[in-house]
This record gives C-alpha cells, structure tokens and sequence, in this order.
C-alpha cells in the first residue's frame, strides 16, 4: 500500500482517473524481477477483495514451486493444472 499524493505513480501504472483526479482501487502484483503478475481494478464505490488477493498470491507460489497452472477458483491444497500446450481443450 502507497501514498500517491503526487499521481505519478496512479499515472504510470494507468489507474488514475484523469476527469476527477482520483486514482480507481487498484491493487498491482510485482514480482521481485519488476514484472506485472496481476493488476485488479475495482469501481471507487466497490471494495477489495483481500481473501481474493491472498488467494492470488498463494497461486503465484504455487504456480513458481510446482510449474503447474492454477485452474479457476483453485484453492491452496488443491492440485494444479498441466501447461502443455498438447493438453489444450483437454481439460
């Protein structure tokens, strides 16, 4: 979580709303190499939510310990999905 009192930052990562000045709820994953993994934007008058993005998170970990993709609505403890390009419409 960051101030932005200045916009540069809601300017750089394209979530500011230029029309009234106010950034959108944004919520960025970054990983530590600087690459965009996710970016969220909610409406101002709907809220986040956060067990969404520690499910997120957890995801990531897991997709980076096991080389498997994450199906939707996966939860940790679950099995992950093969990547394989061979596998597409397989699933």
């Amino acid at each position: 979580m960051v101030s932005d009192r200045t916009q540069v930052i809601s300017r750089a990562y394209r979530v500011l709303d230029e029309n009234s000045g106010a950034a959108f709820r944004a919520s960025i994953f970054i990983t530590p190499e600087q690459t965009i993994w996710a970016k969220l934007i909610y409406p101002r008058n709907i809220g986040r939510n956060l067990p969404e993005h520690v499910r997120l998170l957890e995801a990531f970990k897991f997709a980076a310990q096991t080389g498997k993709g994450v199906p939707a609505n996966w939860l940790p403890g679950q099995p992950g999905i093969s990547t394989s390009p061979e596998n597409i419409g397989e699933l």
